[in-house]
Order: C-alpha cells, then sequence, then structure tokens
C-alpha cells in the first residue's frame, strides 16, 4: 500500500491511522516468513494486536467521515490476505502457541476486512461478514481470548441484526448461505458464552439456534447442521465431565448430579440434531450419533439420582446404541469404546436393580466381544466381585473359560488359569454346596475337553484353593461337604501334578468319611491311594479301629512303621488313638512299634522319651497279662515283656553313659523292680521255662545294677542285695533248664561262664550284715553248679580245683555233702545207698567218674571239715567209710596205711567228748569194726604183721563203742592170737 493511492479530501486523522496500519503491515509480513523463532512470534503477535486495534480505531474514524474508496479497498485486500495467510500457516497446527497466532490472524485480518467495507452492504457482504466473525469469535474463544471473542461476535450480531431487516430475498441460495451464516454466528456466540462462563447467553443462543419454528435448520447442508450438533454436543461433554464424580458405591453428589442434568438439555439437543440427519449414512454422522448416544447414556445415569426415569432412559439409550455397533455392517469389535458401552450398560442395570437375567446378557455380552487381555480379564473379575449372585458370577465366569480356552494359541494360558482360579475362590463362598461342585467340574471338564493342560504352579494354586475350603469346611465339621471339596483335587484337569497332589486329596477325603462314620466310603478311597505309603497305612488303621477291628488296625501299625516314608508322628498320633479307644491290643501294637523306630529310624528325641515309652509298654503288657485267659496269649504276653524288659536294659545303659542317669533314676529304679517282681512271680505261675525265666532275672539283674551306678541311689541299701539275688535266680535257672535238656557242650559252656559272672557279681555287692550269709550260700550254691557241669562234661580236675579252691570257712557242711553226692553219684562205686546224699534230685545217666577223683575229692572235703572243725559225725562216717573203702580196694601198702589213718581218726572221733551231742552211728561203727578186723586178718595173713597189728588194735578200740563190746574184744584178741601164732613168724 502506497501514500499516493490515497485521495486528497481524506481526512487527515482517517489517514494517519491508516498510515499506522500500512507501517504494521509492513513489519508483520517479513515475520510471517520467520515464524520458527520465538522472539519473532512473541514480536508478530504483538503486531497483529496492534493491527487489530487500528483497524477497529480505522472503522470508528470512517464511520464519521467520508470513505476513500481507495483506502477501503487497500484494508480490503490486506484483511483477505491475513485471513487467507492464515490458514495456510496454521494448516495442521494443534499447540496453544499456534492456536493463538491463528486467533491473532483472524482478529487482524477481520478487523481490517470490517474496516474495507461498504457503508450500506448489501446482504451478500452481510453473509461475509457474519460469517468472518463467527470464525474469528470461534477461534478468539477457544484460545481463552474471551473479551476479544465477545468483541467480535458483538460486530457480528449487528450483521445479523442487519441482515434479518434486510428485505432482499433474492433466491433459495441466497436463503440458504443467509441461514447457514447465522446458524454459524449463533453456534459461535453460544460457544464463546458458555466458555466464557455466562451460561444465560450460551442457553439463549442455544434456543434460537435450534427452536422448533425456526427453518434455518431445513435451509443448511447437513455438514453444518453436524457442526453445529458437535458445537451443542462438546457443551453438554464439558458440563458431564464437571458432574463425573462417583463414589464406590455408585452414588453422585447432589451438585455433580444437578450439573448432568443440565448437560441432559444440551446432549439431548445434539441428538435432535442428528436425528433429523438419518438420510446420510456418512460414518462422521454415525459416529457423531454415537458419541451422542454415549455422552447421553452417561448423562442420564448422571442425573437419575434427581430423576430417576433417567436410569430407564440411559438404559434404552445404551441397547439402542449397542444394538446400532453390533448391526453395523463394519462392525470393529476390537474397539475398547464398544466395550465401555456395554460397561455402561451393565453399571445402568445394577443401579436399576434390574432382573439378574438381564444382568447376565449384559455380562455375556461383553465377554463375547471381549479380546481376553489382562486388562479386561481384570475389568470382568472386578466387576463380578460387585455382585452377590452366585449362578450368575459362575455362568460368567464359566463362559469366559469356555472362551478363553477356544483361544488359547493367540492369548496365552495365564488368562485361563487365572479364570479357574477366580472361579474356584468364588465357588468356594457359595452357600450352595451342590451348585459349586457343579460350577467346578464344569469348569475343569471344559479344560479336559479342550485338551487343555494347566501347568504346575497354576493348577498348585487351584489346588490350595480347594484344600483351604476343604480345611475350613472339615474344622467346622461339615465333614461329607469337605470331602466333595478334596476328591475335586483328584480331576483329570489337575495331571500335570496329580502323581504328587492327588494322594493328598485322596486321604484328606478319607479322613472326612471317618469323622463322617461313612466306612465303607472311607475304605473305597483309602483303596484309591498309593500302596506302600506310611499314610495309607495311617488312613487304613483309623478305618480299622473305629470299626473295632484290631487285628487290622495292628497290620496296619506294622505296615505303617515299615513304610519308606515313615513319620513317627503318625505312630504317635496311633498310639494316642488307640489310647483313647482303650483298645489295648491296639495300643501295644502302636506302641511297640514306636519302640523300633528306636533302631531303625534313628534315636529318639532324648533317653526320657524312650525310657518313658519303655515303662508304658510293660505297664500295659502287664496289665494285659492280668486279664488275659486264655494260656496262648498269656505266653506270648510273658514273652513280650520279656523282649521289653531286654529293650529297657540296653535304653538305661545308655542313659547313664549320656550322664543323664540322675534324671532317670527315678524310672529305672521302677524298671529293675517291676522286671524283678515279674519274674518272681513267673517261678510260681509256672508257664514260662527256666530259660525264659532266667532272661527275666538277667533283665532285673542288671537293670538294678545300673541303678546302683547312679550317685543318687548309693544310699539304697537294698539294690545291691536284689542285684545279687537276681543274678544268683538267674543262674540256678539256667542251671535247671539244662538239667531238664539234652545239653550240647557249647550250652554247657555258656551256662559254665554265667555262673563265673554271677560268682564275681555276687563277691563284688556289699550288702549290709544280716544278708552276708545270704549272700555266702549263693557263692556256695554256684559253686555246686560248677561242680555239677564238671561232672557232666566229666571234666574232673577242674572238679578237684574247685574242691581245692573251696574256702572252708566261708563254706557250710551242705556244700561239702552236695560236692559229695555229685562227686559219688558220678562214680563207678556203687556205695550210693550207703553215703548220706543230698537230696538235690540229680538225675544223670552216665557213672564215669574216676575212683581217684572221688577219692581225691572226698578226701579233700573231710580234710577241710576236719582243719576248719565243720564236721557233723554221721557225715564224717560215712565219707570215711567212702574214702576207706576205695583205700582198701586198691590194696596197696600205702592206700592201707592211709586207711588205717583214717580209722584211727575216727576213734578219736568216737573219743572226743565234743561229739557227745552227736554220735558216731552205729552202723559205721559196726562197719569199722568189721573192716579193720578183717583187713587185720588179711595183713596177717600176708606176713603184714605191723599193719596186722595196727588194724586188730583199732578193731579193739572199736570194741568198746559197739554193744558187747567186751565180749568181741575178747573174741578178737583170742583170734588174732590165733592168726599170730598161725601166720607169725617162725
Amino acid at each position: 500500500m502506497s501514500p499516493r493511492k490515497r485521495k486528497t479530501h481524506s481526512a487527515p486523522q482517517l489517514a494517519a491511522t491508516f498510515d499506522a496500519i500500512d507501517a504494521v503491515i509492513t513489519r508483520v509480513k517479513p515475520k510471517l516468513a520467520e515464524l520458527g523463532s520465538k522472539a519473532s512470534r512473541a514480536s508478530l503477535l504483538d503486531d497483529l494486536q496492534h493491527l487489530a486495534i487500528l483497524g477497529e480505531t480505522f472503522s470508528g474514524q470512517r464511520s464519521r467521515t467520508d470513505l476513500a474508496t481507495d483506502l477501503t479497498d487497500s484494508l480490503d485486500r490486506e484483511g483477505i490476505h491475513l485471513w487467507n495467510t492464515s490458514g495456510l500457516i496454521c494448516q495442521g497446527l494443534e499447540g496453544d502457541e499456534e492456536r493463538t497466532l491463528f486467533a491473532a490472524l483472524r482478529f487482524a485480518a477481520f478487523r481490517l476486512i470490517e474496516a474495507g467495507i461498504e457503508q450500506d452492504p448489501d446482504d451478500e457482504v452481510l453473509i461475509n461478514m457474519l460469517q468472518l466473525a463467527s470464525k474469528t469469535g470461534a477461534a478468539l474463544s477457544e484460545c481463552g481470548r474471551g473479551d476479544a471473542a465477545m468483541s467480535v461476535l458483538g460486530c457480528a450480531a449487528k450483521f445479523e441484526e442487519q441482515l434479518r431487516n434486510s428485505d432482499d430475498r433474492s433466491n433459495d441460495a441466497n436463503e440458504r448461505t443467509k441461514a447457514r451464516a447465522v446458524i454459524h454466528y449463533f453456534s459461535s456466540r453460544m460457544l464463546a458464552a458458555w466458555k466464557d462462563g455466562n451460561d444465560a447467553i450460551a442457553e439463549f443462543m442455544l434456543e434460537k439456534t435450534t427452536e422448533s419454528d425456526n427453518h434455518r435448520l431445513d435451509l443448511v447442508s447437513p455438514a453444518d447442521r453436524e457442526m453445529l450438533a458437535s458445537r451443542i454436543l462438546g457443551i453438554g461433554k464439558e458440563i458431564l465431565k464437571a458432574s463425573s464424580r462417583v463414589s464406590a458405591d455408585g452414588l453422585v453428589p447432589p451438585a455433580d448430579a444437578k450439573r448432568a442434568q443440565d448437560a441432559v438439555k444440551w446432549i439431548q439437543r445434539a441428538f435432535t440434531l442428528i436425528e433429523k440427519m438419518e438420510d446420510t449414512d456418512s460414518a462422521g454422522v454415525v459416529d457423531l450419533k454415537r458419541s451422542t448416544l454415549r455422552s447421553l447414556a452417561r448423562a442420564y445415569y448422571m442425573s437419575s439420582s434427581i430423576d430417576l426415569e433417567n436410569l430407564s432412559r440411559a438404559e434404552a439409550t445404551l441397547q439402542e446404541l449397542i444394538a446400532s455397533i453390533e448391526n453395523a455392517p463394519h462392525n470393529t469389535e476390537a474397539n475398547p469404546e464398544h466395550q465401555q458401552l456395554r460397561w455402561m450398560r451393565v453399571a445402568v442395570l445394577k443401579k436399576r436393580n434390574a432382573s439378574e437375567a438381564s444382568i447376565l446378557a449384559a455380562l455375556r455380552s461383553i465377554v463375547e466381544h471381549a479380546n481376553f487381555t489382562e486388562s479386561e480379564i481384570t475389568d470382568i473379575l472386578q466387576e463380578l466381585r460387585t455382585f452377590q449372585h452366585h449362578a450368575l458370577i459362575s455362568e460368567v465366569l464359566n463362559l469366559c473359560m469356555k472362551l478363553a480356552l477356544a483361544r488359547v494359541p493367540a492369548i496365552g494360558s495365564d488368562i485361563v488359569d487365572r479364570l479357574l482360579l477366580a472361579l474356584l475362590s468364588h465357588c468356594s463362598r457359595d452357600s450352595d454346596h451342590a451348585r459349586a461342585l457343579h460350577d467346578i467340574e464344569a469348569a475343569c471338564s471344559c479344560i479336559t475337553e479342550s485338551e487343555y493342560e494347566l501347568s504346575k504352579t497354576p493348577a498348585m494354586a487351584c489346588l490350595t484353593v480347594l484344600w483351604k475350603f476343604g480345611d475350613r469346611l472339615y474344622q467346622s465339621k461339615v465333614w461329607s461337604q469337605a470331602a466333595d471339596w478334596f476328591l475335586l483335587g483328584t480331576h483329570r484337569a489337575f495331571a500335570s501334578i496329580s502323581e504328587i497332589t492327588s494322594p493328598k486329596c485322596l486321604r484328606k477325603a478319607a479322613l472326612c468319611y471317618l469323622e463322617q462314620r461313612e466306612y465303607a466310603r472311607a475304605v473305597h478311597t483309602i483303596q484309591r491311594c498309593p500302596k506302600g505309603k506310611a499314610s495309607t497305612y495311617y488312613l487304613t488303621f483309623l478305618a480299622a479301629l473305629y470299626q473295632g477291628l484290631e487285628d487290622e488296625a495292628i497290620a496296619a501299625i506294622v505296615d505303617m512303621a515299615n513304610a519308606a516314608d515313615f513319620d513317627r508322628k503318625m505312630l504317635l498320633l496311633a498310639t494316642q488313638l488307640a489310647h483313647e479307644s482303650d483298645s489295648k491290643g491296639v495300643l501295644l501294637s502302636a506302641l511297640e512299634a514306636l519302640l523300633r523306630t528306636v533302631h531303625s529310624h534313628g534315636p529318639m528325641d532324648s533317653d526320657s522319651e524312650a525310657i518313658l515309652l519303655v515303662r508304658c509298654i510293660l505297664r500295659l503288657v502287664i496289665r494285659l497279662r492280668k486279664e488275659c485267659q486264655l494260656d496262648a496269649e498269656r505266653l506270648s504276653l510273658s514273652l513280650a515283656l520279656i523282649k521289653h524288659f531286654k529293650t529297657a536294659v540296653g535304653l538305661a545303659k545308655s542313659a547313664i553313659a549320656g550322664k543323664k542317669g540322675p534324671v532317670l533314676a527315678k524310672d529305672i529304679s521302677w524298671l529293675w523292680r517291676t522286671a524283678y517282681n515279674v519274674a518272681v512271680q513267673s517261678c510260681s505261675e509256672g508257664q514260662l521255662d527256666e530259660s525264659q525265666i532266667a532272661d527275666l532275672f538277667d533283665s532285673a539283674c542288671e537293670l538294678a545294677d545300673t541303678y546302683a551306678s547312679i550317685e543318687i541311689a548309693n544310699t539304697d541299701t537294698t539294690v545291691n542285695l536284689c542285684v545279687a539275688r537276681a543274678a544268683f535266680a538267674s543262674v540256678s535257672a539256667r542251671v535247671f533248664a539244662l538239667r531238664n535238656s539234652s545239653a550240647a557242650d557249647g550250652e554247657k559252656r555258656e551256662v559254665l561262664d554265667n555262673i563265673h559272672r554271677v560268682k564275681k557279681i555276687i563277691k563284688g555287692k556289699n550288702v549290709p550284715d544280716p544278708e552276708v550269709p545270704e549272700v555266702l550260700e549263693m557263692v556256695r550254691t554256684c559253686q555246686i553248679f560248677e561242680v555239677e557241669i564238671y561232672c557232666a562234661q566229666q571234666t574232673w580236675d577242674k572238679v578237684l580245683e574247685v574242691v581245692m579252691a573251696t574256702d572252708a570257712a566261708a563254706s557250710s557242711l551242705t556244700m561239702f555233702e552236695a560236692i559229695a553226692d555229685l562227686v559219688v553219684q558220678f562214680s563207678l562205686l556203687g556205695y550210693e545207698d550207703n553215703i548220706c546224699l543230698v537230696n538235690l534230685n540229680i538225675q544223670w545217666s552216665e557213672h564215669d567218674c574216676p575212683v581217684t577223683v572221688v577219692y581225691a575229692v572226698l578226701e579233700a572235703i573231710l580234710h577241710c571239715c576236719l582243719d576248719r572243725g565243720i564236721m557233723s559225725v554221721e557225715k564224717f562216717a560215712r565219707w570215711l567209710r567212702a574214702i576207706c573203702t576205695i583205700l582198701l580196694s586198691r590194696n596197696s601198702q600205702a592206700d592201707r596205711k592211709k586207711a588205717i589213718a583214717y580209722a584211727e581218726q575216727a576213734l578219736t572221733v568216737m573219743e572226743d567228748p565234743d561229739n557227745s551231742g552227736e554220735s558216731y552211728p552205729m552202723d559205721e561203727r559196726h562197719w569199722l569194726l568189721s573192716t579193720a578186723y578183717n583187713t587185720g586178718v588179711e595183713c596177717l595173713a600176708s606176713s603184714q604183721l605191723n599193719e596186722a597189728k595196727r588194724w586188730f588194735e583199732v578193731s579193739t578200740v572199736i570194741c568198746r563203742f559197739v554193744p558187747d563190746g567186751a565180749r568181741q574184744s575178747e573174741r578178737i584178741s583170742e583170734t588174732y592170737q590165733k592168726l599170730l601164732a598161725q601166720y607169725g613168724p617162725e
């Protein structure tokens, strides 16, 4: 623009304004080419604002003066240039800065074009200016320049008024253009007023735009009506967005509900406009209609607390919208907005308490159109948690399972695992047990039918849910239902871990049936469990115990203890149950099996527990022996006692070795006393043989000896005596057993070793003085037993050793008599009837003892008696007779000298005044008299004069101690003289 074009008659003020505009335009044009610089853009915005102000000033000055045509044309051209430039420069730009620049360009362009219009414009110019003003106001309003927008739209109001008052009705095309411009003006004025917070003007403009008697809408194109509907819908959405607060329970605050009700009016007007465009099937109109219906449904829902009918309207709106989506020829199932509509329908149905069938249908629609992503499944599961209709939830979850299984290759297996776990968790809360089982079985069957295999981790998670709820029912004593839940774990759907988990499920179910007293079902379930498992045998034990089948229960305990996976806790539980049931046989079997674990499965937790267990077993066996009526069972229990006492011996010794003696002293004391009493009682019962009784006394001896080794037990003076008694009783029983059997040499040696051991035990115990004689007698008897066995073994030198080692001072006459009895019994003499034998009831068949041994034994015994003054005259006479018989039978000079010496010793005994209380046996006197006389005769005949003299002297002396001795003495003397004369030296 150049000043040369100005008219000379133009007002100076107007010209100055024009020059200022020209200067600004000159600065603006280069800057439009440098929009990349922020500094340049800021300066440009300032210039455009200044240019708009100058343009508005020019318009005001022009109204007060004549207008130069060349100036207005120039301003109009420059304004049009800026308007077109705004469209080119800002095309596709969406940022705030771009929108601000766009609005500034249009604002400046509008003011220049406004300054360049004619004073009396025609309708075409007015329509064009109205359209420009509407667009400029909309741009300014959109970037937040409300004041400028209202200023521009104020100008537009004048243009609209002039256009309304115009009488130009030239043609229909002009009417359509005018209607379009007015519609644009009203909508822009409406949008600007609403953004400026002037709701009254916005609603007023809404009414003017959409009033029913207004035919403008019929004149505008579908695109214009679509634009108008979009603007109205946009305002409705913004109002609805401000009222979108919904609490967790679905309630909307009253203020928000009121705003939502206001939004309904705007959105309804938008929908009314769209309905009039039903003859248009463009994608834009279809999408706009759906967006309007979606917003309208939400507005109805949000405002339903004010108007309850809005819930029904919301439902109807959603039904229509969803139907239009599903019936569309190019329906895109993956569109998340469509799923949102279905979710909104569910929310509406829930709020209006619709029927379960309606809600189910809505949920089925969501599931059937889902892509089964993680987020979608999460939404479905979270929504289902808000319902209380168990059947509805189960059906939806089963449907999800079925559809997910069909898409497993595409969606992965995690979705199926998650759905199954959710179904199990839900069914565990269902009060209808049969329905819950049916739903779970249906889901599991669906898995197996689709040949899908659960991996181990999710399968275990599902089984954990089943077990947890089953355990809860078990604790609540709803055993039959608990069993059903446990058995669900054996379904083929969990085949990936069935080898590990199915036995556990079966055992849990069997235990439930046992508690329910359904023994047939329990046994059938147990039979399905793996064989050879300790837990299976434990259940078998329970079933047998509860049914009173003692033999089966005992067998189950034995099998359980021998199983590879045996756990001692099972035996402890079995023991407790057997005790509670008062089944003594089962209890004994359980205790014995538990005791066997000491050796087979490692030591017990402590020696005290082991000894306590043995005590319990022994008490129980003793009690059973008392109650038992059958000899066979009683014998079996007696043998069990022997075995357990031997076990007690080992445990007691182990405790002492482990320095736990003082702690267990009381228990060990009970054990040895019980063992001793049982052994003594068994002697009188006569049921056990001697070796078994010996075992009992051996146990009592070892237990008592162990107890005596404890320091705190040393004050008990009876313990040592009982140790000696038990040891002696044991060896006595073994000797008796040996007598009554055809024992081999090995057994005899064992008994001999036992005798030697017992002698050491007895001699090593310190007993109170009153009990010393008893202890000595035990030792003597052991020596007799030694001689007896040596005789049986024909070990004669050992017999002599025993006799020689015998301490006569500590021995009794009875002991020597017994030894002599044994020796003579085994001799070849045959004088047993003439020797005073101790009645020991000895029945030996051999008689192989050499005479020399008999003689040596008798001689040694006789000497011991004489030396220690413990002689019995009667016994002495018998032994002397035997010795003399042996000596005389040898008939050697040395033997005869010994024999006469013994005869002379007999005379000494007869003459001893201390023996007055016990006379020498008369038959022995006569025997000694006749033997001396006869031996003298024989010696005289063999010219053994000195020996003969001594024998005759002995016989003469003996005559003093026999009846009619004087006469017999005379006869002997006469006979001696005659024989001496006959056989004496010549």
